[in-house]
């Protein structure tokens, strides 16, 4: 048995037994099989959605900084952005065999390559037994898309003393399958303004702090049991990130070509959802789920490079940007600065 699924049947064995202690409907057998199907629903979890959190990372680092120079107080900037995430198909799949579960088999195999939320949208059916009871459930869909492409707004205002207020909003995009949504916040300083040499060759320095809340949702297992659904029908994960970034920029008439060095740390939040069934009554399915998603939530460190150009036509700035690291992400923008 994976140590991934030992950790969770252990945790889960403890809430069977508290289930049992308040009811004398149910046999212990009976909540004991509860518990394995609950184990096999984390282990899916963990491999399914653990990819595209990973991937929403790189996508809310990117192009937070439009320019490193140092602008006049008060001068504001919109921008309308256009990101692109390059879906690695390594991410795309995972494997399983029967000996990864404690309820489930493969049906009609022992072995099978299914979907991450990032793959595409193949399934295979999982099938078990409950109470003398067949429970068949279908494996969840990816997002079946090659290049995950979304929508944003910014805004920017400059502060006094070289000092940037930067925003950024999208509202919940909805992909061929689940949702993305990314907001967040940045302050940037202008560091050239210190070193006159620099200015003179019109190269600037600045460094960025940001905080970004990316949210991603997606159709789960729909598990139907005697005791009703298990309410497992769509998971969400949440990932909060504060990044920080430092760059350089070289200015040539109207063109600017930018490289950029970001670090970030970012902490994840597991959830699932769905109507929930008369298990409830019995055993908190739900929220035990929730409980044992923390573990598989520990938190990540990401170093990504990106190099960036952009074109001045009056007070319409045109940029675009390519972030690399574990991932390939690129960004498109157009910017209209009063």
């Amino acid at each position: 048995m994976p140590i991934l699924m030992r950790k969770f049947f252990s945790a889960l064995s403890i809430m069977v037994v508290l289930g049992i202690t308040n009811t004398q409907a149910q046999t212990a057998t009976q909540l004991e099989q509860v518990g394995y199907l609950l184990g096999d629903a984390l282990f899916y979890a963990d491999k399914y959605i653990t990819p595209i959190t990973d991937a929403a990372v790189y996508q809310a680092s990117s192009s937070w900084m439009l320019s490193p120079e140092k602008k006049k107080t008060g001068t504001v900037t919109f921008g309308l952005h256009a990101n692109m995430f390059f879906v690695p198909k390594s991410d795309r799949k995972f494997n399983i065999s029967n000996d990864d579960f404690l309820f489930f088999e493969i049906e009609n195999q022992t072995q099978a390559t299914v979907p991450s939320a990032l793959g595409n949208d193949y399934t295979t059916h999982l099938i078990g037994d409950l109470d003398g009871e067949q429970i068949r459930i279908e494996t969840p869909e990816g997002v079946d898309m090659e290049t995950i492409v979304y929508p944003y707004l910014t805004a920017a205002v400059a502060l006094p003393y070289g000092t940037e207020l930067v925003v950024r909003y999208s509202t919940k995009t909805k992909l061929k399958r689940g949702y993305y949504q990314v907001y967040g916040l940045g302050i940037q300083h202008n560091v050239s303004q210190y070193f006159s040499k620099l200015k003179d060759k019109n190269i600037d320095l600045a460094y960025m702090f940001m905080y970004s809340n990316e949210e991603v949702s997606f159709d789960f297992l729909d598990v139907n049991t005697p005791y009703g659904n298990l309410g497992i029908n769509k998971i969400t994960g949440f990932v909060n990130t504060w990044h920080f970034q430092c760059s350089a920029s070289k200015t040539w008439g109207k063109t600017q070509v930018m490289g950029s060095l970001i670090g970030n740390r970012s902490f994840f939040e597991y959830k699932v959802s769905g109507k929930k069934g008369e298990i409830e009554n019995i055993l908190p399915v739900q929220s035990t789920i929730n409980n044992l998603l923390t573990t598989i939530s520990d938190p990540k460190t990401n170093i990504l490079g990106e190099v960036s150009c952009r074109y001045q036509i009056s007070k319409i700035y045109l940029q675009s940007s390519v972030a690399f690291g574990k991932f390939v992400n690129a960004n498109i923008g157009i910017h209209y600065q009063l």
